[in-house]
């Protein structure tokens, strides 16, 4: 007779998770897209006005300074792990619409991972073994070679790190249409 009206079943259940890791994907993958853009836009600029002595000690230093940081390690590594943590929660809670962006935001950083470690990490090294007692024509061949390829693998690294980080506010973004209407787990 006049009973309540039907509700619409409610999206599933939120978890203590779930939100808060892809937050720190999102933030993890913001800052490396930022690091990789302010080379583009300041720093390879910058040095390529420099002669070429002053511009390898310039890069040996910064890349010195770079591997040495854990809070660089922590946050290079920790952009793909949580991503890749957000989006088996999201297939494990059945939540394919945000599980999909993630799987791309995954794949982007991912091969950003392997440009680094097979491309930018070498050329990092060759320019470290460059010593004081290079002759000019060494030095500039060896800067010239570094510039040629490191530059524009740079600017891949930034594009793709945009990428992931779109797929990760796409997913955010459905995570919380699938998830607002559901109240937060108690404690």
């Amino acid at each position: 007779m006049g009973g309540a009206p039907s509700r619409p079943a409610a999206p599933p259940g939120r978890d203590r998770f779930t939100g808060p890791l892809l937050v720190a994907s999102v933030v993890c993958t913001g800052l490396m897209a930022g690091l990789f853009f302010s080379y583009d836009i300041s720093v390879m600029p910058s040095l390529a006005e420099l002669d070429d002595r002053t511009y390898a000690a310039a890069m040996q230093r910064f890349n010195a300074v770079i591997d040495g940081s854990a809070l660089f390690g922590t946050v290079f590594l920790a952009a793909l792990g949580l991503t890749v943590a957000s989006a088996i929660l999201a297939f494990r809670k059945k939540r394919l619409p945000v599980a999909v962006p993630l799987v791309l935001a995954a794949v982007c950083y991912l091969v950003v991972l392997v440009i680094t470690v097979t491309v930018s990490l070498p050329l990092n090294a060759e320019l470290a073994e460059l010593g004081s007692t290079a002759t000019a024509e060494d030095l500039s061949a060896v800067i010239e070679d570094f510039k040629s390829v490191w530059v524009p693998v740079n600017v891949v690294r930034t594009v793709l790190c945009l990428l992931s980080l779109g797929a990760l506010c796409s997913a955010v973004l459905r995570y919380g249409r699938a998830t607002a209407a559901v109240p937060f787990p108690p404690g």
